[in-house]
């Protein structure tokens, strides 16, 4: 395996035989549709149960919130929009403020990054979304296995799969959230378990079509993820090193979508320019190369990394003609835009997958200061 080795091109967005990915992140490969999360066998209708159920235009709130929570609100009707506003937290933190200035710009609305008197008044007219909603976790979702996962990148290659080490880490990525806001939500409840209901975030925007999905390990990652199948189509995206985000264009050139990401570092400084997508890679195996991370000794072996969400790399590798170089997901979501990266664009889990769904090899790519 060299370092020079490269993901083969495909076509519209399905897995095929790809070569394998060396690149200053990581090496991927699929596994021809056996890849997947250590759910991937776990019952979509259980996990499909916890789907959002809107009231419809005009309509009261089916179940309000127990108490009012407008900046959650907020955050969860931009990441419905696909204004991501990273973790859903219920405060203004910069991915929210990011998201916002963003939605603010492509609905014509002063791009102001704050809860402004006129975009309260554009998001009132969802006002029967609430912040919240209240689930019971269907007894496959909370199946596991979960375990810890192990330092060592060589204990990391003989497990199954990077799969989630416990079932609140699971509910945080599936309502785009953390475990902490999840027990802030629900305080005094008992340890998250099957059966249990639980306050959780109301993102939505989770509808699956399975004809859309062939590939049934995909498919139960976004259900795992929230992430449906109805997104717009991107015909480019522009990744800009200053904001620390990356924006998504249709081809009337509209802003549909934005996402805040992390960009390289000193070391590994984001690479400036235009380029394409050769191929994407959902449920990535990873490979942990240490000759290509500054940070870490060359006399360190390699390894195999099995796919998961907690792979280095998450649930998706977009590898681009850029060599060693790619947009892809994170095992850490609360990082992002916190944290420097090994030179790629790093996104949450569900921002990643939500990504993948929009590109294709005609989506041009831009990198800019």
């Amino acid at each position: 395996m060299t370092r020079k080795s490269r993901l083969a091109p495909f076509a519209a967005l399905s897995l095929v035989a790809l070569a394998l990915s060396t690149t200053a992140c990581n090496q991927s490969t699929p596994d021809d549709g056996a890849s997947g999360t250590a759910s991937a066998t776990a019952n979509l209708p259980g996990a499909d149960s916890m789907a959002s159920q809107d009231a419809g235009p005009g309509e009261p709130a089916a179940h309000p919130d127990d108490v009012a929570r407008p900046e959650m609100q907020m955050q969860v009707l931009l990441d419905r929009a696909g204004f991501s506003p990273g973790v859903v937290d219920g405060t203004l933190n910069a991915a929210t403020r990011n998201a916002l200035r963003a939605y603010q710009q492509a609905n014509q609305l002063n791009a102001t990054g704050t809860l402004d008197d006129a975009t309260r008044a554009y998001f009132s007219r969802q006002s029967n979304i609430p912040a919240t909603r209240v689930v019971t976790i269907p007894a496959s979702f909370a199946a596991g296995p979960f375990a810890p996962l192990p330092k060592d990148p060589s204990a990391q290659a003989k497990l199954p799969t990077l799969g989630y080490a416990s079932l609140d880490e699971k509910l945080g990525e599936r309502f785009h959230t953390t475990p902490e806001v999840l027990h802030a939500l629900n305080p005094g409840a008992p340890p998250f378990a099957a059966g249990s209901k639980l306050r959780v975030p109301n993102v939505g925007a989770d509808a699956i079509d399975p004809a859309q999905v062939s590939n049934a390990a995909w498919r139960q990652t976004l259900a795992d993820l929230g992430v449906g199948t109805q997104q717009p189509h991107a015909a480019r995206i522009v990744v800009s090193r200053k904001a620390g985000t990356l924006s998504v264009y249709d081809s009337q050139d509209e802003l549909v979508a934005l996402f805040t990401v992390t960009t390289g570092s000193q070391h590994d400084p984001l690479p400036l320019g235009k380029w394409k997508i050769n191929g994407i890679d959902r449920n990535p195996k990873y490979h942990y190369n240490p000759a290509l991370f500054w940070d870490v000794s060359d006399a360190k072996p390699e390894a195999m990394l099995p796919p998961g969400p907690n792979s280095p790399v998450g649930v998706v590798w977009i590898d681009l003609s850029k060599p060693h170089y790619g947009i892809h997901g994170t095992p850490e979501p609360a990082a992002i835009g916190k944290s420097e990266s090994h030179g790629c664009v790093r996104l949450t889990n569900w921002d990643a997958a939500r990504l993948s769904e929009m590109v294709d090899q005609q989506t041009q790519v831009e990198f800019v200061a």
